[in-house]
């Protein structure tokens, strides 16, 4: 898809009241597209509507929770009353969990796999048919990540989702390629968003190790405007997976050539994650 000149395309982002979102709506509007946003964070998305509406595009916002059915569907229904179908879909809305299998709770499960994982499958659910029934192609943009194909072990719950959202972005592309429809699996690595400050942390001392994940993000400075740009150059290429930053690509090479030390990797974290809780016991004991 020619993403230099979008004008007269809409384009719809979830979660795109901060982060990658709001970098990605932003970008499309300034290419001349037409932004459906929704989010949770009524407040957020107003600003980000008004950001939008001063690059003289057009906007449809509404508060919308990703993981539930019938607000999605309600939301599909508002879309389509105003346009036939969306041209670009990303579906973006997402959050983290930050903890060992055994440490993460089933109320964990149900909150990242209803966001991150189902969240996406409403977005596909409820717009690429409209696409197809269309018939003048589009693209599909699926937010999974470098834990999507490298596993970390601290992050199981997260890499599940992510790993399914990338599986998923793949077999659809198959399908929906006669349509004239793109679909990518964007794979971000370090990029400094709200979801890191905002992650469940269970295991050790959560404020804590939050705080310095806030930090490491904030250090490596990979802001969600240049991932914004990287989403546009995948869209244009029409690619399967893009990793996005360095070390996403660096990852993404030693997975497909060198698995065996993807596997060590993980195995050598793990086992410091548990030498540092141990640690962390023995000190508060």
């Amino acid at each position: 898809m020619n993403v230099d000149d979008l004008s007269g395309r809409w384009a719809l982002v979830t979660g795109a009241a901060s982060g990658i979102g709001r970098a990605t709506a932003l970008a499309l509007a300034r290419r001349g597209a037409d932004l459906v946003i929704c989010d949770i964070d009524e407040a957020g998305l107003d600003t980000v509507r008004g950001e939008i509406e001063a690059l003289g595009r057009a906007v449809l916002a509404r508060a919308v929770d990703v993981a539930d059915r019938e607000q999605m569907r309600a939301f599909a229904e508002t879309v389509h009353a105003e346009i036939p179908a969306v041209d670009i879909l990303v579906n973006n809305a997402g959050v983290a969990v930050s903890a060992t299998f055994v440490d993460t709770t089933l109320e964990d499960w149900d909150w990242i796999l209803g966001i991150n994982l189902v969240g996406v499958i409403h977005g596909c659910h409820f717009f690429v048919p409209r696409m197809i029934e269309r018939g003048a192609g589009g693209h599909v943009v699926n937010i999974s990540s470098t834990a999507g194909y490298f596993a970390v072990g601290t992050m199981s719950a997260y890499s599940a989702t992510k790993f399914a959202v990338r599986g998923m972005s793949e077999a659809m592309r198959g399908e929906l390629a006669v349509h004239g429809i793109g679909v990518t699996a964007v794979c971000p690595g370090i990029i400094d968003t709200p979801i890191v400050g905002k992650m469940r942390v269970r295991g050790g001392d959560e404020q804590e190790n939050r705080r310095l994940a806030v930090q490491a993000f904030s250090r490596r400075a990979y802001s969600p405007e240049r991932l914004a740009q990287g989403i546009l150059k995948a869209i244009r290429k029409n690619k399967v997976v893009a990793p996005i930053t360095p070390e996403a690509r660096l990852f993404w090479w030693i997975v497909r050539w060198c698995p065996w030390l993807a596997h060590w990797m993980n195995r050598r974290g793990s086992a410091r994650v548990a030498r540092e809780a141990e640690e962390a016991e023995r000190v508060a004991g």
